[in-house]
């Protein structure tokens, strides 16, 4: 048993959710946070010491670890000789989107990114990373046929998943009519679009819909949109993929909306 117990490496802790990365990390801490317990790879005390101080002062439990604990709890990603545990992030529900858009104060008008059907958590980060670089108010994402908000997602973010709010909703088509009827104009992104991007209107109230990379849109989605709008393609390839189109039409309303204030 002991044997057996020695292969499996070191528990971490219950409860508590992976961060790993240096950047990740620093992201945590400078937003005032703190993990509850940082693994360290042995070794590495001096490269990371900064970091682990930081951690230290602000209540973290430090425990140094061999390197093949810390590339099996992370299934061999670059965890940089650091990984933390932390309190899970919970999505927030639809009726907390809504509370939020009747009580809506910023000049700027909302813009929301919505997810239909992106399940690579790689592709999800870095949609989290564009939102949070374009100052959007939320990403919207269905509860079933989407990529879990787990620990790959937050360090492709790189802090992105902590500061922008996340809504998981059950029906993503009936939210997208709830929106439309709080004044929110919904935009969907399609490559047989006869309207390029750059014709839309993004300065008002917009929920901007990206589809799963092959698939699209699904088809309550498409017809919950008021626009649908395409990148044109100049190249040999039909499309992009989805967290490089989502960077690219979330930065077309940053143009639009800093030209009209």
């Amino acid at each position: 048993m002991k044997a057996s117990s020695s292969r499996r490496g070191p528990r971490p802790p219950e409860g508590l959710e992976q961060v790993f990365g240096v950047h990740a990390l620093e992201s945590l801490l400078e937003r005032g946070e703190s993990p509850k317990v940082l693994w360290v790879q042995q070794g590495a005390g001096k490269r990371l010491h900064t970091i682990v101080a930081r951690a230290e002062s602000a209540g973290a439990s430090v425990k140094e670890q061999p390197r093949e604990a810390l590339d099996q709890l992370t299934q061999g990603a670059a965890h940089q000789g650091v990984v933390a545990f932390c309190p899970p992030l919970t999505p927030e529900g639809e009726e907390s989107l809504l509370l939020k858009l009747r009580a809506w104060q910023p000049a700027t008008p909302p813009l929301f990114l919505v997810l239909d059907g992106v399940t690579d958590v790689h592709n999800f980060g870095a949609c989290l990373r564009s939102a949070d670089a374009a100052g959007a108010h939320g990403v919207i994402v269905a509860k079933d046929k989407a990529a879990p908000l787990n620990a790959t997602v937050r360090k492709v973010a790189c802090g992105a998943a902590e500061t922008v709010p996340v809504y998981q909703v059950t029906n993503l088509a009936r939210t997208l009519g709830k929106l439309k009827d709080a004044g929110v104009w919904i935009t969907g992104t399609a490559g047989e679009a006869s309207a390029s991007v750059y014709e839309i209107d993004f300065t008002g109230p917009v929920a901007l819909v990206m589809g799963a990379e092959g698939k699209g849109m699904r088809r309550l989605t498409r017809e919950a949109c008021d626009h649908l709008a395409k990148l044109p393609m100049a190249g040999q390839v039909s499309s992009l993929n989805v967290s490089v189109a989502t960077g690219i039409c979330l930065f077309e309303a940053v143009r639009q909306r800093q030209l009209a204030s």
